[in-house]
């Protein structure tokens, strides 16, 4: 048979292909040619084929077929051999493969073989794909080789050894001794390894970290001999002796000194050290400085030294390189809560990061700022974050909007700015403001002590001005307008004002303006809503001219095809022709509403640094709504509502205070069919396919509630399987906006027979609690012929009618 072509040859063949069709029929031709001399127990150019093979797996093709031709390579005797074996078992085998445990023996060999670079490349394969098992057998052959007195071996077994703590925590105490005796070493390359043993043996036990911070002081004085020392060629990296060393022990300190006053106070002097000699005009320098300032926030160290650590951030800020400023901004953000005043002298500087051309900085430069608010600085943190309103990306203003809202109420100086602050948001970027924020500030408006004349007035300016724009028509200002003018607009037209001069707007102006919004198509369901109640509201706060137009206005939606605004006009025109004596008591003032003041805490701060659990991944708002775990990935789903899975929505609904009027009203109109002669609906809706994919297919029937609970609806879920195997282990999980309450009983089955010959069934109730559209993700788990799949589904097209009040 004659001679494969080599290694360089198969590669100037493949590049040579012109297409992917080419390419493939070279591959096929040589793993033809591989797999015959495999066959053929072609020992002589074994090593030459395995290594084509590896090649070929690089690109992506099989090549499964040449694992065990890799053992026969381990076994041979020849240094070629093995060194090619042992990578392609590296790049072919993993923990998951049983067929690895075979090459158990031949490591063990291996790893006492005179040649020390054949004992290197079986600890390096051993780190590379060694399973519990394999960690078990030849743990006592790593300490053996821990203890040896060959360097080379060392930092390979110490390397070995902190991939088998990491494995088989179990087993720390076998390694214990060596470690200690590791950092005795003058070598750098055992040193580093060690140190990552020791770092990683900490994490496995806390017993273990406290018997490492007695060697707190022989790790100063490796670190204190690293910066002292002269130049050396073999370590020396932009002027700095091993600044991998360095880090790797700063790393460890803090580690070591963490919940410990002792350590914490031994290491003080070589931090100090450490950051006022290291060189900063290198990338190396800074990321030395860098793992100094973790290592000082995250010890108990003094407060000069914090201050210290704060302000080599603060230079970070100046710096050229976008990273070094966004690390800047990301550490800025986790020490806050330590040294609050050290981080408000940067202030300036991190304002200035609001306008860098990048746009993780930006972000990172929001949300400190925001944390940098107080009572003291807040009117000039205020205009600046209102000018970056006016410019940041879209992405960014609804978190904008919630969190100025949110540092307003908490930090204002007095009422009117308070006020008039929300009003300047809510006109400049209305139309991205959430729902839960357009409640909390009709919660603020409502409040008793607001000037209502003067923020009906502000409003109606700002929504006036604002003319035919798209954004206007299905943003807050017309919604919040809207309702101020229904429940204040007698305020607005009768000038009831002391601050300024009055607009007084004419009535007829007024009902113009909210007419020809009402029937524009630019303006969305939501808001025609809002303009309905707020012009049926203005039949009792105008005067009685005003009330035929009004009822004009009102009956023109009765026959409308949205359902929702159907309604609202059928039930309000019977309001006027039936129940007239009603109607003031139904449509008077709403009493102020009662709000939750109690606020999330954002993260807690442990030995120094700030746990970033709630560090905000796009633009949600951990202070307005309370955080949810999002399994599904639920970024996506809705434009502002934070999402939960298969559980109930924990917002807290607002309350109001009913007078004893109004009781006797609501009373009243119990007994009442404001929808006259129309005929109910249905208690069945129709049904919709909620996924079809790949067999599995999903359908959704529904059940209108019933007069004891008219907001619980009854989703019906049935899921079938048209495929030849049945599935099992078969999952449904479901996640809605967090104005919905999902709650999901238990399914009829977890396998979902073949053939449709079968259906696994599940009941979920869905209650609206604010009266949006209901959307919802889903998430399908099953195994097809042992085979885990996950599917993932979005369904917006519930009927019309399902969970709108």
């Amino acid at each position: 048979m004659p001679a494969p072509v080599r290694l360089r040859e198969l590669i100037r063949l493949i590049r040579a292909c012109r297409t992917q069709a080419e390419e493939r029929a070279v591959i096929q031709k040589e793993c033809a040619l591989i797999r015959n001399t495999f066959r053929e127990e072609d020992y002589v150019y074994r090593c030459r084929n395995v290594a084509k093979l590896l090649y070929v797996h690089m690109l992506g093709y099989p090549s499964h077929f040449g694992q065990l031709e890799c053992f026969k390579l381990i076994a041979s005797s020849r240094f070629s051999d093995k060194r090619i074996g042992y990578l392609g078992t590296m790049l072919l085998l993993d923990e998951s493969h049983e067929v690895h445990l075979l090459i158990t023996n031949s490591l063990k060999t291996d790893m006492s073989h005179n040649n020390q670079y054949i004992a290197g490349l079986a600890l390096c394969t051993l780190g590379s794909i060694c399973s519990n098992e394999m960690c078990r057998d030849l743990a006592g052959e790593i300490e053996r080789l821990l203890k040896s007195s060959n360097s080379y071996l060392k930092k390979k077994a110490a390397l070995c050894a902190t991939r088998i703590v990491i494995k088989v925590p179990d087993l720390v105490e076998m390694f214990l001794p060596s470690a200690r005796s590791l950092l005795q070493e003058k070598n750098h390359g055992v040193l580093l390894t060690a140190t990552r043993l020791i770092i990683q043996m900490c994490d496995a036990s806390p017993d273990v970290l406290a018997h490492f911070r007695k060697m707190v002081p022989q790790l100063i004085r490796i670190l204190k001999n690293l910066i002292l020392s002269g130049y050396s060629p073999e370590h020396d990296v932009c002027g700095i002796s091993d600044p991998f060393l360095q880090i790797a022990i700063l790393q460890l300190l803090c580690k070591l000194g963490r919940e410990d006053g002792e350590s914490s106070e031994a290491m003080n002097d070589i931090l100090a050290q450490v950051a006022t000699n290291t060189d900063t005009q290198k990338n190396v320098g800074n990321a030395i400085l860098y793992e100094t300032v973790l290592t000082i926030m995250g010890t108990k160290s003094e407060s000069g030294l914090r201050v210290l650590a704060i302000n080599i951030l603060g230079r970070f800020l100046l710096n050229n390189d976008k990273n070094i400023r966004y690390v800047a901004l990301n550490t800025l953000l986790r020490t806050i809560d330590v040294e609050t005043n050290a981080v408000q002298r940067h202030r300036a500087l991190i304002l200035e990061c609001l306008k860098d051309a990048d746009i993780s900085i930006r972000k990172r430069s929001m949300e400190l700022s925001f944390a940098l608010i107080n009572t003291g600085n807040i009117r000039c943190m205020m205009k600046e974050l209102m000018t970056f309103l006016k410019t940041a990306d879209e992405e960014f203003k609804s978190y904008l909007c919630s969190e100025i809202f949110n540092a307003a109420e908490k930090f204002a100086p007095n009422k009117r700015w308070h006020i008039d602050t929300t009003m300047k948001v809510v006109g400049a970027a209305g139309s991205y403001i959430r729902d839960d924020c357009i409640f909390m500030l009709v919660a603020m408006i409502s409040d008793s002590s607001s000037p209502h004349g003067y923020i009906v007035q502000q409003l109606y300016k700002a929504y006036t001005a604002a003319g035919e724009s798209a954004a206007v028509k299905d943003g807050a200002l017309m919604q919040l307008t809207c309702w101020c003018l229904g429940e204040y607009g007698d305020l607005l037209v009768q000038g009831v004002l002391d601050e300024e001069e009055p607009l007084c707007p004419e009535e007829s102006d007024v009902l113009e303006r909210l007419e020809r919004d009402l029937y524009s198509v630019c303006t969305s369901s939501r808001s025609k809503a809002y303009i309905i109640n707020c012009v049926m509201k203005l039949s009792t706060r105008f005067s009685e001219g005003s009330c035929d137009r009004i009822r004009l206005i009102i009956s023109g939606y009765c026959p409308s095809f949205d359902v929702e605004l159907q309604q609202r006009a059928v039930e309000y025109d019977a309001l006027f022709r039936r129940h007239e004596h009603l109607r003031f008591g139904v449509l008077e003032r709403m009493p102020t509403i009662e709000t939750s003041t109690e606020k999330q805490e954002g993260g807690t701060v442990t030995n120094g640094i700030a746990d970033q659990t709630n560090e905000i991944d796009g633009v949600e708002s951990d202070n307005a709504v309370t955080n949810v775990v999002d399994l599904l990935n639920m970024d996506t789903l809705a434009d502002t509502d934070v999402l939960e899975l298969n559980g109930s929505s924990t917002m807290e609904l607002p309350t109001t205070k009913s007078t004893g009027a109004t009781d006797d009203i609501f009373k009243a109109l119990g007994d009442l069919n404001l929808l006259g002669d129309i005929q109910p609906i249905p208690s069945r809706m129709d049904s919709i396919v909620a996924y079809d994919k790949n067999g599995v297919r999903i359908d959704f029937e529904f059940e209108q509630p019933d007069n004891t609970d008219p907001n619980l609806y009854t989703i019906q879920m049935k899921a079938s399987n048209s495929g030849l195997e049945p599935l099992t282990d078969f999952v449904f999980q479901a996640a809605v906006p967090k104005s919905f309450q999902l709650e999901m009983l238990p399914p009829s089955e977890t396998r979902l027979p073949a053939a449709g010959s079968g259906a696994v069934t599940q009941t979920m109730r869905v209650r609206n609690t604010l009266g949006t559209s209901l959307k919802m993700r889903l998430r399908i788990t099953y195994n097809r012929s042992g085979q885990p799949i996950t599917e993932l589904a979005d369904v917006n097209n519930f009927p019309s009618g399902l969970c709108t009040n």
